[in-house]
């Protein structure tokens, strides 16, 4: 592609090139999620508030890729469910536009209590829900707080280092290296329902 400014093809090159280091990140990312929930002692199984109603922006194009390739793993039949659900859920939110309250819709890939593309997930479920610690350079550190099941059940509990930092500048490289591959230049703000409906 040449300056891209739409996700017009998914090139499996790029899949054989650049797949494999994000599949290592994530990897990284849940080693250290689970290193940090283990010294807790916090599962959100149960969990009254469930993430995944929650609605998060994505701004990669490399996990808008990856995520486009686990729904092409489910049946006919699930994708058009899933795609369905999405479709509903992004109109909801886009005629809710003008109320100020916030829209908590579960995510389309979220059936039966489960996410059914759970190893195709983006970074952000990966990692929401502890406290934790960015740094970026030249500024102080941020400090961000845990989830509210967190905070009921292990908010009385001292602050256990969880940087995200390092997987947070991996991402990073991977994703200008996929731009540069595809000479793609635009920005991304997608929730997973957008992700799910766009053909764009």
């Amino acid at each position: 592609m040449s300056h891209s400014s739409k996700i017009d093809v998914i090139e499996p090159p790029v899949l054989a090139a650049f797949i494999p280091q994000l599949k290592r990140i994530y990897a990284a990312m849940d080693d250290a999620y689970n290193r940090a929930a283990a010294h807790y002692g916090f599962s959100c199984d149960g969990c009254r508030d469930n993430c995944c109603r929650t609605r998060f922006y994505h701004h990669t194009l490399i996990e808008y890729i990856y995520l486009k390739e686990g729904l092409m793993t489910l049946d006919v039949e699930m994708q058009d469910r899933v795609k369905l659900r999405a479709t509903d859920i992004v109109h909801t939110i886009e005629k809710a536009r003008d109320n100020r309250g916030a829209i908590r819709l579960m995510c389309p890939l979220n059936v039966d209590t489960r996410c059914i593309l759970y190893t195709y997930r983006p970074m952000i479920c990966r990692l929401h829900g502890i406290p934790h610690e960015l740094k970026k350079p030249g500024q102080p550190g941020i400090k961000g707080p845990g989830c509210g099941t967190f905070d009921s059940r292990c908010g009385q509990q001292p602050y256990i280092s969880f940087d995200r930092t390092p997987v947070y500048r991996d991402m990073a490289t991977l994703e200008q290296d996929v731009r540069r591959s595809m000479d793609f230049t635009a920005k991304i703000k997608m929730s997973v329902a957008q992700m799910i409906r766009s053909d764009a």
